[in-house]
């Protein structure tokens, strides 16, 4: 059995129609499933760390799903998945800013379901690498940034920058490669494992501005993560 069907889904939804069938479609596919259907139930789930992604409806009834996100960033890296039966451009931003780290509009089907599931959980397992990325000296002095792929850690001049999953993915994939410039779409596909078809391309947009909003010292004028005009980003050694 594939390791990632180890991974424990906690489904957040009011419907409980919806709820029954994500729980037959995940349990089909070999996923353990926890169920929640208000607010408080999905963070004491959370917070008993029985879970390893999540599946968030935005609307819960009376509560808020992205207040949800909310607290479990504050928690941590928990991957999740938020669907929404708007589907619209800014409630899709707003999630993905909120640290969603995917959106899925319904109506969705049960195989986009499963593929989004592995997809995140694929991503946020990755943990290896051969070394430590210091980018590149200026004037023989240390650039001052460095992203360790082994511990996962990423520093500035020795002080600790927390990044989430994907964040740290897409800093990690763009230091590798110094002023090489990647598409949107070629980032979806070496990052997320996915494509514009299947997945707005402001996703990247979303996470390189939040990255560099947690790495440059004026995120308008980037230092590291350089945009080029029409094409995509590029890492600046």
């Amino acid at each position: 059995m594939d390791a990632a069907r180890d991974a424990r889904i906690l489904v957040v939804d009011d419907d409980d129609q919806l709820r029954s069938l994500l729980l037959l479609v995940l349990e089909g596919e070999g996923f353990p499933v926890i169920l929640a259907s208000d607010a408080t139930t999905a963070v004491r789930e959370v917070e008993s760390g029985h879970c390893d992604l999540v599946v968030l409806d935005v609307s819960l009834g009376l509560d808020d799903g992205r207040m949800v996100l909310a607290r479990i960033r504050e928690m941590g890296d928990l991957p999740v998945i938020l669907i929404s039966g708007k589907g619209d451009t800014a409630d899709r931003v707003l999630g993905l800013r909120l640290g969603a780290d995917d959106f899925l509009p319904k109506p969705f089907s049960p195989v986009e379901l499963v593929a989004r599931v592995e997809t995140v959980l694929r991503r946020s397992r990755v943990r290896s690498a051969p070394a430590p990325l210091s980018p590149a000296t200026t004037d023989g002095e240390p650039a001052g940034l460095v992203v360790d792929e082994v511990t996962r850690e990423v520093t500035i001049d020795g002080h600790p920058v927390e990044l989430t999953a994907k964040e740290f993915d897409l800093l990690a994939f763009l230091a590798r490669s110094p002023r090489q410039v990647f598409s949107r779409g070629q980032l979806l596909e070496h990052v997320w494992s996915s494509r514009s078809e299947w997945q707005d391309e402001a996703t990247v947009t979303e996470h390189v501005r939040r990255v560099r909003h947690k790495i440059e010292p004026d995120p308008a004028r980037p230092r590291w993560i350089t945009t080029v005009r029409g094409v995509g980003y590029r890492f600046e050694p």
